[in-house]
Order: structure tokens, then C-alpha cells, then sequence
């Protein structure tokens, strides 16, 4: 039988939602491993709208999280909030800011973070059932968040950035690093991760962490 892997998408396109290359990579590597996607997303408006091409906000312009990540998912899309962890065997969320502003608000608060209701409950039900947890470029910091003041201790990597980094241990997240194409796996907590576009990437290098990430997490399901 096929593992059925949730995919959590927070709009289209990396400075507002999720990172079109890397949420499109998951689902192929997903694919070739065997496995099916499930593709989510909450329903909600972004944090804000940016135009990726002046990469400016965009005053005035809302936009739905699960409209936006429809386009990625080729419509085949659930609302996060009917999604029950039973019916899935592991999670993956892939980067882009929308994991940073529209999953979370860590792209506002930092070390602060407050998590978007329906993926706290989502990771935190799967993380109890011990299934595992896939976190690509800044959704570490959704992870951090979510276990903020527990005694669960994210193992993660976010590359090199050190600002991130330090946000994250401030957070309770220990934070090693990684090249592009490595991952981090905390096998205690059955969390893995790869730095991804935290790095300015080939997208040859992106596939290649990516890869490893849908291999660790399918391994441990």
C-alpha cells in the first residue's frame, strides 16, 4: 500500500507563500519514491500580497492561502482543518515566507511566533502518533513554534543563517548545520530537514536535499 504523505502549502510563490520549486520538488520525489500526496492548506487570507516580480506588498489586494496553493496542487487541494492524522502516514511542509507568515507568524514575531491553529493541531497529533515530520528551508521555524515552551527539542537545520538560527534555539530548537544538499534527521522526534532555499541554490542542489528529505521521512513512516 502506498504511504500517503501530507503536503502543506501556504499559497504560491516564495516571498508570500509557499516556494513554487521546493513544493514542487517534494511532490515529484514523493512520486517517483512511490508514495501519494495529499496536498493542504489553511483556509485564510495571506499575511500579505507581494508582486514577485518588484517584490514589493501589494496595498489593498487580499488573497486566499488555499486558492493560492490550489494552483500548485492542480486544484487537488483539502482544507487543513478536515484533515485528520489517521489518514496520514507522514507530513512534509515545504518553504517559502507563507510558511513564515501565513503558517506562522514568524516573519513578524521571531523568537515570538504564534501558530495558525489548524497545523499546530495537525503536528502535533502526528508528532504524538509518531509519525514523521519533513520541514524544508524556514518551516523549521512552524515546528519551533509549535513546541515553544515543551519539552519537545526540534533537531534542525536552516543552513547558515545565523539570525534564523539563533531565533530558533531561542525557540528551544537545536539548529546544526547543513550544505544545500544535507539533511538533518532527529530521530528522537522523527523530524527531518533540509536547508534548501535557505541558501542562495541551484535548484540541481535543491532536488538533491529535497530527495533525501522524502527518502528519510518515507524510511521512517
Amino acid at each position: 500500500m502506498k504511504k500517503r504523505v501530507g503536503v502543506v502549502l501556504s499559497g504560491c510563490g516564495f516571498l508570500d507563500g509557499s516556494e513554487i520549486h521546493e513544493a514542487t520538488l517534494t511532490l515529484l520525489h514523493l512520486d517517483r519514491a512511490g508514495a501519494s500526496s495529499i496536498c493542504m492548506a489553511p483556509r485564510r487570507p495571506l499575511a500579505d500580497v507581494v508582486d514577485h516580480e518588484t517584490k514589493r506588498s501589494v496595498a489593498g489586494e487580499s488573497r486566499d492561502v488555499l486558492r493560492e496553493a490550489a494552483r500548485i496542487a492542480r486544484g487537488a487541494i483539502k482544507d487543513l482543518a478536515s484533515v485528520e492524522p489517521g489518514t496520514l502516514d507522514a507530513l512534509i511542509l515545504p518553504g517559502g515566507y507563507g510558511a513564515a507568515k501565513n503558517l506562522c507568524t514568524f516573519a513578524r514575531d521571531g523568537a515570538d511566533a504564534k501558530v495558525e491553529p489548524e497545523i499546530a493541531r495537525l503536528i502535533r497529533a502526528m508528532h504524538e502518533a509518531r509519525k514523521p515530520i519533513g520541514v524544508i528551508c524556514i518551516a523549521p521555524a512552524v515546528l519551533a513554534a509549535v513546541f515553544r515552551g515543551t519539552p519537545v527539542r526540534p533537531t534542525v537545520t536552516v543552513g547558515d543563517d545565523t539570525v534564523t538560527g539563533r531565533a530558533l534555539a531561542a525557540m528551544g530548537a537545536e539548529v546544526v548545520v547543513t550544505p544545500v544538499t544535507g539533511i538533518a534527521i532527529d530521530e528522537r522526534n522523527r523530524f527531518v530537514s533540509t536547508p534548501a532555499y535557505m541558501y542562495d541554490a541551484r535548484i540541481a542542489d535543491v532536488s538533491i536535499g529535497i530527495e533525501k528529505l522524502v527518502a528519510a521521512v518515507l524510511s521512517l513512516a
